[in-house]
């Protein structure tokens, strides 16, 4: 009966075990044109010489016991490579496994949930390459929604969000004291963003984003496999 409040009162304790965001902790960029496409400055539209970033990354932990020393990272921009939204969770290499494969390098398993585009859910896991050889590859369990229920109309998150409402269910809903919580978080980097004094750091239309990003994040644990990539049927490679 009380189940959207329980929902909501757990998501504030989370955010309460959140330290606001340090600009330290932070790299923000802001694209520039690769020869081709414009850059941020360029747009007509945009203050000569603003400072405005146009892409984030932060490294962030949550304080409680389940989650203390965990690192959780966002990244967001624009004009990057890629258009996606998604959520990785990335396990810690097995004690051993590079003994087993002769001290080759072994890539991290990760469960990657993807909310677009091609709605899917996948493990990136290490299996034996086929053959005599010893040699470790890389391949997926993959959940591809658009494969797995070809033909099923897939709604989006509004559609049920609006179907919430009129069943009376606010679990999904924001409440008051868990904005203000969330707030509370990213106010304090968003008035030293505000304030002009800090530089984004410029990269190319269509990159990845700031490679100090890339740099920032492997430093808090994440180990990114570059041979990996993922191709579902339906699209678009990871």
């Amino acid at each position: 009966e009380n189940y959207s409040d329980y929902v909501r009162d757990e998501k504030v304790k989370l955010l309460k075990c959140i330290e606001p965001w340090k600009v330290e902790n932070m790299v923000l960029g802001q694209y520039v044109s690769d020869g081709k496409e414009p850059g941020y400055l360029d747009d007509e539209t945009v203050p000569p010489g603003s400072k405005q970033p146009t892409f984030a990354a932060v490294v962030m932990y949550i304080h409680n016991k389940r989650w203390e020393g965990v690192p959780f990272i966002m990244k967001a921009g624009k004009a990057l490579d890629q258009r996606r939204a998604e959520v990785r969770v990335q396990l810690r290499s097995p004690p051993g496994a590079a003994a087993m494969f002769g001290g080759q390098d072994i890539p991290r398993n990760e469960l990657v949930l993807r909310l677009q585009p091609n709605e899917s859910i996948y493990l990136k896991t290490n299996v034996k390459t086929p053959g005599l050889k010893t040699e470790i590859t890389q391949g997926e369990l993959d959940l591809t929604y658009g494969d797995r229920y070809e033909g099923e109309r897939i709604y989006d998150a509004y559609t049920r969000l609006v179907l919430d409402v009129l069943r009376g269910k606010q679990a999904t809903f924001v409440r008051d004291d868990e904005l203000i919580a969330a707030w509370e978080i990213v106010t304090p980097c968003l008035k030293q963003i505000e304030s002009g004094k800090i530089d984004p750091i410029p990269y190319k239309f269509g990159s990845r984003g700031p490679k100090e990003a890339d740099d920032m994040i492997a430093k808090a644990g994440y180990v990114r496999n570059e041979k990996y990539g993922w191709k579902p049927r339906a699209g678009s490679s990871s």
